[in-house]
């Protein structure tokens, strides 16, 4: 199903807000279409005022700090690529661009200067990314690895925890008692955030609920066993099941988390390639009256397909969206479970910059910070009719 056009164009305006100018071409590139309709998305919204448009590239409304400038008062410190954060995150992941934005905020008031690397959507991508930002003398790292499965997180922990200069890791908690788990790091709490849409779904009177969830990220991962353990462990809960969001959404190849709980699988057409979740048909069959849809592009997706399986939202289904980054666009805007993002970045760069500034007590006990998600309702979830209504 194509993705619907104001979806596309926030997906645009995240991406431009967090690095300032970029070129259309790569922005086709990341969101998967053509340069045609990424032109045509990039004038309306230079028309409603929302971006400037340049020689084949789109510019914030308002000019981010350039990255390379160092103010006058910090002249001390050492020139080009040795005063410089190296900043690692995936590519095509508006998500953690919110987090990006949040670090980028702290680094270039402090006068820091920053090196980006965008990690393509291979194995193993990051840790050359890291090697070059180091050999070009970057004093400090700040790092949302991929990590889809379990096997490509644990083949990190080695390298990245020798990599020698500061580092923090950006909403990635690493296996317990693993090399990394004494490395700084600062996520979210999606434990506390899958309860809230869980408790706020049993405060309405849902007794059936499934979870429509991703499995390719430590994040997905962590939701998929929140919720697991969550909705066991309150009575009021009949029943509950999970499926993927999306055919997409596997970890791929290599190892899986060990004790993740059983899923319904994704559907698969006679040529053996995964087709659309077919989630209408697990709430009739499951008899189930809400559903968790994680992450946004999913929940909104899989929102139209419940229309077109005549179950609409949220007369028939209610719904509660995680990661909230366009939760709100949908024709029913979504209820949606809303990490701190950008304040995850925020908190990371002020830990980094507290490490890098060399005072009494920066090099101290490793930190690991967890900051709390908020529910954001919206109304695409309401109390189950009682038989008087």
């Amino acid at each position: 199903m194509r993705e619907p056009v104001e979806l596309r164009r926030q997906r645009i305006l995240s991406v431009v807000r967090s690095r300032g100018a970029v070129k259309v071409s790569v922005l086709a590139a990341e969101l998967d279409v053509s340069v045609v309709t990424v032109r045509r998305d990039v004038e309306e919204l230079t028309r409603v005022g929302r971006l400037r448009r340049g020689h084949g590239v789109a510019r914030p409304v308002v000019d981010a700090p350039e990255p390379a400038t160092v103010p006058a008062a910090r002249t001390e410190e050492p020139a080009g690529d040795g005063a410089a954060v190296a900043l690692v995150v995936p590519e095509r992941h508006s998500y953690l661009y919110e987090t990006l934005h949040g670090a980028r905020t702290v680094l270039e008031e402090s006068g820091m200067r920053i090196a980006l690397h965008i990690a393509p959507q291979s194995a193993g991508a990051e840790r050359p990314l890291v090697e070059r930002a180091l050999a070009d003398g970057a004093r400090g790292l700040l790092i949302a690895p991929r990590w889809r499965n379990a096997g490509s997180e644990e083949l990190d922990y080695g390298w990245l925890a020798e990599v020698g200069v500061p580092t923090v890791l950006m909403e990635r908690r690493p296996r317990p008692g693993s090399a990394l788990h004494a490395l700084d790091s600062v996520c979210s709490d999606h434990w506390y955030g899958t309860h809230l849409a869980v408790d706020h779904l049993v405060s309405l009177g849902h007794r059936r609920i499934v979870l429509a969830a991703r499995d390719d990220s430590p994040t997905a991962r962590t939701i998929r066993t929140a919720f697991a353990e969550i909705a066991a462990a309150r009575p009021e809960v009949d029943d509950w099941s999970t499926v993927l969001s999306s055919p997409a959404a596997v970890p791929g190849p290599g190892p899986q988390t060990p004790g993740a709980p059983a899923e319904a699988p994704p559907a698969f057409d006679p040529d053996g390639d995964a087709t659309a979740v077919d989630l209408a048909a697990l709430l009739r069959e499951r008899g189930a009256t809400a559903a968790v849809l994680h992450g946004d592009v999913d929940a909104l997706m899989l929102v139209q397909r419940l229309a077109e399986g005549g179950i609409q939202v949220p007369r028939d289904c209610s719904v509660v969206a995680y990661d909230d980054v366009v939760a709100a666009l949908g024709s029913t805007p979504l209820t949606a479970v809303a990490p701190p993002k950008a304040e995850i970045g925020r908190a990371a760069a002020e830990l980094l910059l507290y490490r890098l500034a060399g005072t009494a007590g920066a090099t101290g006990p490793v930190r690991r910070t967890e900051l709390l998600p908020t529910l954001k309702i919206r109304g695409s979830a309401q109390p189950i009719p009682t038989p008087e209504d």
